[in-house]
C-alpha cells in the first residue's frame, strides 16, 4: 500500500509540474492575522522543535528505525525540494521559485513522519489533513503560493517520506494465512522421541 501510494504521490507531483492547470494558479495577496495564523505551522520555529520532540522520543525508546526516519524523512525531502526539485520544474512566483511549496513540503514531511510513527493513523492522518488544508489555505490566501504549489508540494511530501519509510521500515511478505489450529508457525508440532 505504501508503495502505490507514493507512486500516486510521486505522479500528481510530476503532472502538476509539468502541466500545471491555469485553475491552479492564481492566489490572494492579502495579509490578515486569521491568514498569519494558518501559515504559522509551516513555519521552521515550529517545525524543528516538533522534530526534536519526536525524535527525542524515538531516541528515549530506542526506536532507531523511527528516529531514521524522524530526521531522514523531515530533512531529506526538504533539501532534495530546495535543491533539486525547484531548480528543476522552474515556476516562478514573485522573486522565488514556489513549486512545489517548500512551506508544504516541510510540514507535510513532519505531519507524515508522525502519521507513520503513532499506533492512532486514522485519528492522526485526519489531524494532519486539516491542518496541511488549513495551512495551504493561509499560504495561497497570502499569496505565497498557487493552489498548484501547495497540492505539489504535499504531494512530493508523501512521495518522498513514504519511499523513505520503504527502507527504514521494510514490509514483511504478504502471510500465506492464517498458523493451523494447535501450532505456533503452521508448521507441524514437534514430536518427542521417545
Amino acid at each position: 500500500m505504501r508503495v502505490g501510494i507514493a507512486v500516486s504521490a510521486a505522479l500528481v507531483a510530476l503532472v502538476l509540474g509539468l502541466w500545471p492547470p491555469a485553475a491552479l494558479q492564481r492566489g490572494g495577496g492579502a495579509h490578515s492575522t486569521l491568514l498569519d495564523i494558518l501559515v504559522l505551522p509551516t513555519e521552521p520555529y515550529v517545525l524543528i522543535p516538533v522534530i526534536a520532540l519526536a525524535a527525542g522520543v524515538c531516541a528515549v525508546r530506542h526506536r532507531w528505525a523511527d528516529l531514521t526516519l524522524c530526521l531522514a524523512g523531515t530533512a531529506g525531502p526538504v533539501a532534495l525540494n530546495t535543491w533539486v526539485l525547484k531548480p528543476l520544474f522552474d515556476h516562478p512566483l514573485h522573486d522565488y521559485l514556489a513549486y512545489p511549496s517548500g512551506h508544504t513540503v516541510s510540514l507535510v514531511t513532519t505531519l507524515t513522519v508522525l502519521v507513520f510513527l503513532t499506533r492512532q493513523r486514522i485519528l492522526a492522518a485526519t489531524a494532519a489533513a486539516a491542518i496541511a488544508t488549513a495551512a495551504g489555505i493561509g499560504l495561497v490566501g497570502i499569496g505565497y503560493h498557487y493552489p498548484v504549489d501547495v497540492i505539489g508540494g504535499a504531494a512530493t511530501a508523501v512521495a518522498l517520506v513514504l519511499t523513505l519509510s520503504l527502507a527504514t521500515h521494510p514490509g514483511r511478505a504478504p502471510s500465506a494465512g492464517s498458523p493451523r489450529a494447535g501450532t505456533s508457525s503452521g508448521s507441524p508440532p514437534a514430536t518427542s522421541p521417545r
